[in-house]
């Protein structure tokens, strides 16, 4: 049967400006399945139901002097629980943060409300976006879809399970140094981190050294395009005829259109393996070869390559991602009650020096200018996203911080050197295994250029159909 979350975010959006359908049956929508599903996904920590109608049908008044033809006019979506929202709880995943209710809105809120879209509530994240898994001991784990038993990674792991459930028809994320893309590739999503100052980072302690810049998570390529369009707040979208226009140079233009003959390159290295064991599973190579095969048959040059060897890199990164937990504002008594993986980050960062910080510092510019030159060569960069599969919950180590450490890392060597540059990058779910998971390629692009990510994923988009593949709480 025919439901209106099978419609993608570009196709609910046509028929509330053809009036179809209303917001408010749209946010109903939404709002019903959240109630039905979500205790046994674990996607929101807060619905702001009451809101979202009352908002939902502000929208829509004759005389709102709202157009429908903004970007997301009517469109449901939710804010990740790092992102202040005037008014609502922004627990940060952290029982530090239990009760604090902020008075002011961040940038990234108040851009997508300027588009029309309409928050339901917040999305699960583990403590202060830290870890690449999101099980915090504040809330409830973000499940699988595929598998509930199985995490859905992080730290935008609410937004991914919103989205691949049928919660929400796109949602946005953060990412410090793979929190957009790891969460889609566990879920079978396409995310995307966009350049550094592309989009409004949050302020202030969530942003970890500034290395954290939002992104979009959404089913398709053209909706992931859509909301970053929004999210930048370029999009100029006209809804006067039967199909969509847009700018020449809006993002999704380029993902509609899908075009072009690319040189890419290949690789399957990574920064950490000069301190880690860094192993990339038979599914992870299973989904690379996938990707590589059918880039190769569109007509893009393909080339292997390994990224040089960087001894100081593990060093460096861990040393400011401790620098950016030190600024965390929780002192005394609240120390108690965060994870030992917070308390460990937020305590080693506070005893290091201003020396120790700066040459860190030094040493990651200048990396992010080496890392720049070695992938200029090519279009794109096509990676695995993980090296493994989706995790089981409860698999990574609750006690031994410096272990937990590692085994993220070792989940997700791919992704953080792609913040240390600044590049954009894409998430593209191009496999399922045996057992039904999902597995997921990374695009890097240049400086700028997520136009060409998005041409290249809807080329792959075409080919695999990853749009119409849903987890079993889908038809629920």
């Amino acid at each position: 049967m025919f439901e209106l979350h099978d419609l993608t975010a570009l196709e609910q959006l046509d028929r509330l400006r053809r009036g179809e359908i209303s917001p408010r049956e749209l946010v109903d929508h939404y709002l019903e399945r959240i109630e039905r599903l979500d205790g046994g996904l674990g996607a929101f920590v807060t619905v702001t139901a009451e809101s979202a109608r009352a908002r939902a049908d502000a929208l829509a008044a004759p005389d709102s002097g709202v157009s429908p033809a903004l970007a997301l006019w009517g469109l449901p979506s939710a804010d990740k629980d790092l992102v202040d929202r005037a008014g609502v709880p922004t627990g940060y995943g952290s029982r530090a943060f239990a009760d604090f209710v902020p008075e002011m809105s961040d940038e990234l809120v108040d851009a997508l409300d300027a588009a029309g879209a309409i928050s339901l509530g917040k999305t699960a994240t583990p403590e202060f976006g830290m870890p690449s898994y999101t099980e915090p001991l504040a809330g409830r784990p973000a499940r699988n879809p595929y598998d509930t038993g199985l995490g859905a990674g992080g730290s935008s792991g609410g937004a991914a399970v919103a989205v691949a459930s049928g919660l929400l028809p796109v949602a946005p994320g953060s990412d410090g140094g793979g929190s957009v893309r790891i969460p889609a590739a566990a879920t079978g999503l396409v995310g995307l981190k966009p350049s550094r100052g592309r989009i409004p980072a949050s302020p202030g302690f969530t942003n970890l050294a500034g290395l954290a810049v939002a992104g979009p998570l959404a089913r398709t390529v053209a909706d992931a395009a859509l909301l970053l369009d929004a999210m930048i707040g370029d999009a100029r979208l006209d809804y006067a005829t039967a199909a969509p226009s847009w700018d020449g140079g809006a993002y999704l233009n380029a993902a509609v259109r899908g075009e072009g003959r690319f040189q890419l390159g290949m690789t399957t290295s990574s920064p950490w393996e000069t301190a880690y064991e860094i192993r990339v599973s038979p599914e992870a190579l299973a989904a690379l070869v996938i990707a590589r095969d059918q880039l190769a048959a569109i007509g893009h040059g393909l080339e292997e390559f390994a990224l040089e060897p960087e001894e100081g890199y593990a060093s460096a990164f861990t040393t400011i991602w401790q620098g950016g937990a030190a600024a965390i504002p929780i002192e005394g008594a609240q120390l108690e009650q965060v994870e030992p993986l917070t308390s460990w980050l937020v305590q080693t960062g506070r005893r290091l020096g201003a020396r120790e910080l700066g040459s860190a510092l030094s040493w990651l510019t200048r990396y992010e200018r080496r890392v720049i030159r070695q992938l200029g060569r090519y279009d794109a960069v096509l990676t695995p996203a993980l090296a493994m599969t989706p995790r089981p919950l409860g698999w990574y180590d609750a006690e031994d911080a410096m272990h937990n450490f590692a085994q993220q890392v070792q989940y997700t060597p791919f992704t953080s050197f792609v913040n240390v540059a600044g590049l954009p990058a894409i998430a593209l779910p191009v496999h399922v295994t045996e057992t039904g998971l999902p597995m997921g390629v990374q695009l890097i692009g240049r400086p700028g250029r997520e136009d060409v990510l998005l041409a290249l994923g809807a080329q792959l988009e075409r080919r695999l159909g990853w749009d119409r593949r849903h987890p079993p709480q889908w038809r629920a």
